[in-house]
């Protein structure tokens, strides 16, 4: 799926040079964007279940980058109904995921028991990139990418997530790659025909927290600026 490209503001700021990295417009701050990482310290981050970040995630060179063996991790605040903005850079054959609306008050085991999750992927490097319901931009499992949207390994690439109510819309680099609405009748048949069908909770959280998938391999974001929605 593709639609006309519309980057979000933070996108093109970004990609203008209007604004330093890790920093709001004027324009962005009138919006109602607000930042998730300044580019110097992690506050406002915690490891998943843990109290305090993994030490595998360290801010290097004003990115927020997954260095060594570690946690995945997720902000210390909840949302409900948001815009994500970021850019991610993934190292050759590495694989990681963005989660939104996780919870740990449960008794999961794992984030993707209960968070959807917009996958980050070196397509070309690693082997769920053969598939497009796994490839990179994908609603990981459930609803596929189109090809020929992600850049290489080792490039930036920007990303812009929407989560009102129960619709959901992943963009990759200015692309509408995949859209879907949560609970409907769609959407139940393809969690019940997933690996998700053995947990009741996936999916199901009306607010939770945004996560960054640890998964073996150094990935680096930055820029990650959110706006609520009513």
């Amino acid at each position: 799926m593709s639609t006309a490209p519309q980057a979000a503001p933070a996108q093109q700021a970004s990609s203008s040079g209007a604004a330093p990295l890790n920093s709001l417009t004027t324009a962005e701050r009138a919006a109602g964007w607000r930042l998730l990482f300044d580019g110097k310290t992690t506050t406002g981050w915690r490891g998943w279940k843990m109290d305090s970040m993994p030490s595998g995630w360290q801010v290097v060179d004003g990115t927020l980058k997954r260095v060594k063996p570690a946690a995945d991790i997720i902000t210390t605040e909840k949302f409900r109904n948001f815009e994500l903005s970021l850019e991610w850079n993934i190292a050759k054959n590495g694989n990681s995921g963005i989660f939104y609306r996780a919870s740990e008050d449960r008794e999961d085991n794992a984030i993707y028991w209960s968070a959807p999750e917009m996958q980050v992927l070196d397509d070309a490097g690693h082997p769920d990139g053969q598939s497009r319901l796994t490839a990179a931009g994908a609603d990981y499992g459930l609803y596929p990418s189109p090809a020929g949207v992600v850049k290489p390994a080792g490039q930036w690439n920007q990303v812009r997530l929407v989560v009102n109510g129960n619709h959901v819309e992943h963009w990759l680099n200015g692309v509408k790659v995949v859209q879907y609405e949560l609970g409907s009748p769609d959407w139940e048949a393809k969690v019940k025909a997933s690996k998700f069908a053995s947990h009741p909770h996936y999916g199901r959280n009306a607010e939770g927290y945004i996560g960054l998938q640890e998964h073996e391999y150094p990935v680096a974001f930055r820029n990650i600026k959110i706006r609520v929605l009513p």
